[in-house]
């Protein structure tokens, strides 16, 4: 739907309500996922909204479908101080970047209850120390294994290497290890983990660029190694995404695969899949010194910055983070509460694909990638110099190093690098 059909779209269906009923003190408008299952849930529980507040009326904003697209359109909005819409869902990488903007509300004067949410879903949802979204769903990375091929879930990543080989070469196996290599966002979420699993991070915790360590060159000399020296990885790995991989661990094709949750319905479908009822999930080993790491995603719910009805969106987005309404979501959609207590309660049992106890052993241990404004320039530099690796047309430290350095121009230019509020020239 293109943005003129979205506001007719909006104009229309305010009228209908209008001339069917009696005319309601505030109309607001939100905007987010509509596909499939996604629209028919958040359909019913603005109903639910409607009816538990009969003054105000919520119609859906249409967007498309596609992040970056979603994104574009958002920012047109945003950027031209519309008020509409008044709630947003956002993508857990762009809450930096609208708040930063002026784009979106701070939220700390409502006093949401953030302890009851997953840590890393608020950092998040925090810039310069200020609440500005509240996390919708969680998404994290898995790496899923074959019970059948593997006889236990790899302690560490050399175990990894190890069973995804024996498996290769005793039952005949054509790939160990599968992930997302094409150069994209996938790429980035990808080498988070690994990074995450010996030690490293992108920035440290002062916001400086540190994916130049050590601990940085050693993960992404591992990713390499897995496919030009252990062969557990095959190269076309460099041109795949999401479904590619999924695509070859669903045909028997793999002993690992590295993928996010919504593939895990998909897996266990015997109509078409092969390894139905044979594979498990887990986070992403540790490497000595490092840390089991799955890389954060999911969407959060923020308010417009410029929405004449401020409190009224806040009671929208209140509404729909009720345990209630995250259950409802998980068990039509498959998507992950941001509630830790909801998977610890028992009020997830029999509404996700995995027991809720595993699921929150691998949240425990999400990590969100670098919250900033400028998070989508420093991913482009990122996701050019991993391949450059990857593809050997450079040496791991060679392309993290030129990485680093263009992210220390690219943050100081913007003046967000660390040394600019530390006295230093930047």
């Amino acid at each position: 739907m293109t943005t003129t059909q979205a506001s007719t779209f909006l104009i229309v269906l305010s009228l209908a309500v209008s001339a069917c009923g009696p005319r309601p003190g505030h109309v607001l408008t939100f905007s987010g996922s509509v596909v499939g299952r996604e629209g028919d849930v958040i359909r019913r529980q603005l109903d639910r909204f409607r009816l538990a507040n009969p003054s105000i009326v919520v119609v859906l904003r249409v967007t498309p479908d596609a992040a970056d697209q979603r994104h574009q359109l958002y920012v047109q909005w945003l950027n031209a101080r519309s008020s509409e819409p008044d709630v947003l869902q956002l993508d857990v990488a762009w809450t930096a970047e609208f708040a930063a903007a002026g784009w979106i509300s701070r939220l700390d004067r409502f006093q949401p209850p953030v302890d009851e949410f997953f840590a890393a879903a608020i950092a998040a949802d925090r810039w310069n120390g200020t609440l500005y979204a509240l996390p919708w769903f969680i998404d994290a990375g898995l790496l899923y294994w074959r019970t059948d091929l593997a006889p236990q879930a790899p302690r560490d990543v050399d175990a990894l290497v190890r069973l995804a080989k024996r498996a290769q070469r005793e039952r005949r196996i054509p790939f160990g290890l599968v992930w997302q290599g094409a150069r994209y966002e996938g790429l980035v979420t990808v080498f988070v983990e690994f990074l995450g699993a010996f030690g490293g991070s992108i920035l440290d915790e002062r916001g400086h660029v540190v994916v130049d360590s050590d601990a940085a060159q050693k993960a992404l000399t591992f990713m390499r190694d897995t496919i030009y020296v252990d062969d557990i990885v095959p190269p076309a790995v460099l041109t795949w995404q999401e479904e590619q991989t999924r695509f070859a661990f669903q045909n028997g094709e793999a002993v690992f695969m590295r993928n996010w949750p919504y593939a895990y319905a998909l897996l266990q479908d015997r109509a078409q899949s092969s390894v139905a009822g044979r594979f498990a999930v887990m986070s992403m080993p540790a490497a000595p010194g490092g840390t089991p790491t799955a890389a954060l995603g999911g969407a959060a719910l923020a308010i417009n910055a410029h929405s004449d009805q401020p409190e009224d969106a806040y009671r929208l987005v209140e509404f729909l983070l009720q345990p209630s309404q995250m259950i409802e979501r998980a068990r039509i959609v498959g998507q992950y509460p941001s509630r830790q207590a909801l998977y610890e309660n028992g009020a997830l049992d029999g509404a996700l694909e995995i027991q809720p106890t595993e699921a929150l052993r691998i949240i425990e241990h999400a990590v969100p990638r670098p919250v900033t404004p400028v998070y989508a320039q420093l991913s482009e530099i990122l996701q050019v110099s991993l391949h450059r690796a990857l593809t050997r047309q450079q040496e791991p430290h060679a392309a993290l190093g030129e990485a680093a350095t263009a992210m220390r121009a690219l943050l100081a230019r913007v003046r967000l690098s660390p040394e600019c509020h530390e006295g230093r020239a930047c």
